[in-house]
């Protein structure tokens, strides 16, 4: 960042050369004082830091991303994960008339249609660590070009358009859209932090700032047309206890006193539906905007493990300020003219244009509809996509607990069933509700929401029951606990249904060391064996160890 901020200066005495000769003296007793404060004011409606900052935090999210997909792929979507991604690109190709050309790729944009799909899991570890080279590269570094940036936005949504349930997220889609406008920061080829050629567009900076007013106006529009609770303000009496993946800040939250709660509420109203139009009334509440915007994201970081979700959020915040606003992270530095605009910065107006006018239209006539959808992508691409986050609450938490036992009898009242602990969602009463934000555990996820269905809407739960009666240990690696680790599978493996609170803090429960307490609902799906399993997984053709199809 010093490099970045030297090179502004260098931009701006260049350009008032003359200038600064005629009044050399006057220069000098201006610069004394500026080293005397340690910290140089740059010139406002400038954006050359304020593009190297957004760079690296774009960067610093694809770089997550990726590390969660490098780690997780293969047991979600590899050779032998719970949903093959080939199984889905065979499927694709024969809704299309058997070919792979234009048809597929508009379908589903992935460059996996361009490569050999044998030992498909190569494949899909290739692309995550050229994504995780590459953003760890500009992070790194401070530096990009459209080339790079537009890498990582193809690289990431091949995985996106593959990835099917575990990519369903609405993050995934609000990533690739900020990804897409990252590539329009950058010149085309130089990578210099400061080009002279290339100023930060402006144009390109509001689009941002048009991103973080559709997210939260998004968010906050779902909520009022959807729980009543938001309406009565009781949403968050509920919302830290049953949140999908707490974290130990959401423990002592929930206990908050009642009257926080409304306040939390009713701030949670003004924050998305009332303060991202203070970014037309000037630069001062445009900054306003994005400095609250940037602490109630924190606010959720600290209170809760959503994924890169808040942190993604803060990167279109970040625009909300100029060169001089954030002069403060580079230590020392002057302020710098914009240059004239090229052919590159019209090249950008026209995509933006384009994009405005073919793409914005049917996003704001979502947010004005009484029927507004949440998390919807109106192109393959997801250049421009609805936000929404909560529009409904639960009211209690019910999770899915997998338990299996070695008994030749499931039926047997002796026999002893053992449980199957996951990375991060609650299980164990004892264990401590786990901190992961940013990363992001997607199969943990998906059980969270797994629990409010049944079995047979979420099939998937059946084959990880398949999976863990065979000691699979591609499965095995998204949990934390295997009660059979070193000994014989279990022969039958079963789901349980329980309902769980947070223990009082202060109160007998917490003091034995309970986090939770639980009670059982009943069966979520019977007990299940290799034999009982064999037709359900030949009807499907789901493939696993010690399950032949």
């Amino acid at each position: 960042m010093k490099m970045a901020e030297s090179s502004v200066r260098r931009r701006h005495v260049d350009s008032r050369k003359s200038e600064a000769e005629s009044s050399a003296s006057s220069q000098d007793t201006g610069a004394d004082t500026e080293k005397e404060k340690g910290c140089v004011s740059l010139h406002t409606g400038t954006y050359w830091l304020t593009r190297v900052v957004l760079l690296r935090f774009v960067a610093f999210i694809y770089f997550l991303a990726f590390s969660v997909a490098y780690n997780q792929n293969k047991q979600l979507i590899g050779e032998h994960g719970l949903m093959p991604c080939k199984n889905y690109l065979n499927s694709v190709k024969r809704y299309v008339g058997g070919k792979i050309g234009m048809a597929a790729l508009a379908y589903t944009p992935s460059i996996l249609w361009f490569l050999d799909w044998n030992n498909m899991d190569a494949k899909l570890d290739g692309i995550a660590l050229v994504g995780m080279a590459l953003s760890g590269f500009v992070l790194v570094a401070g530096i990009s070009n459209m080339v790079i940036m537009a890498t990582l936005w193809v690289l990431y949504h091949s995985l996106v358009n593959v990835g099917q349930l575990w990519y369903s997220f609405g993050w995934e889609s609000q990533l690739l859209e900020t990804g897409f406008l990252a590539i329009f920061l950058c010149p085309v080829w130089t990578l210099s932090q400061v080009p002279r050629r290339c100023p930060p567009s402006l144009i390109c900076i509001w689009t941002f700032r048009w991103l973080i007013i559709r997210i939260m106006l998004g968010a906050g529009l779902i909520k009022i047309r959807g729980d009543k609770c938001w309406r009565d303000l009781t949403c968050m009496d509920y919302h830290y206890e049953t949140q999908p993946v707490p974290n130990p800040m959401s423990y002592y939250m929930h206990r908050s006193p009642w009257w926080f709660h409304r306040f939390e509420t009713l701030s949670n109203h003004v924050i998305e539906l009332i303060v991202p139009f203070f970014t037309f009334l000037g630069r001062r509440m445009c900054m306003v905007n994005g400095a609250i915007q940037i602490l109630f994201q924190v606010v959720l970081i600290v209170s809760g493990n959503l994924s890169f979700l808040n942190w993604l959020t803060i990167v279109p915040s970040l625009a909300c300020f100029d060169d001089a606003a954030l002069s403060f992270l580079f230590c020392s530095g002057t302020g710098a003219k914009k240059a004239v605009f090229f052919i590159l910065v019209f090249f950008k107006m026209m995509v933006f244009y384009f994009e405005m006018k073919w793409l914005i239209l049917p996003v704001v006539m979502n947010l004005l509809s009484s029927k507004q959808m949440m998390n919807t992508s109106f192109d393959p691409l997801r250049i421009v996509n609805t936000y929404g986050a909560f529009g409904s609450i639960t009211k209690e938490r019910t999770e899915v607990i997998f338990q299996g036992t070695l008994s030749l009898d499931p039926k047997d009242p002796e026999a002893i069933w053992e449980e199957y602990q996951f990375l991060c969602k609650p299980g164990d009463i004892y264990r401590r509700p786990c901190l992961i934000s940013p990363y992001h555990y997607r199969l943990d996820w998906l059980m969270w929401f797994a629990a409010f269905q049944t079995y047979e809407q979420s099939e998937w739960v059946i084959h990880i029951a398949g999976r863990l009666l065979s000691n699979d240990s591609t499965v095995l690696s998204l949990l934390d606990h295997n009660p059979f680790q070193g000994r014989d599978p279990p022969r039958w493996v079963r789901g349980e249904h329980y309902k769980y609170k947070f223990s009082q803090p202060g109160s007998a429960s917490a003091a034995q060391g309970k986090w939770w307490l639980r009670k059982r609902i009943g069966a979520y799906f019977p007990p299940v064996d290799l034999e009982g399993l064999r037709g359900y997984f030949q009807s499907r053709n789901w493939k696993s160890t010690g399950v032949e199809v």
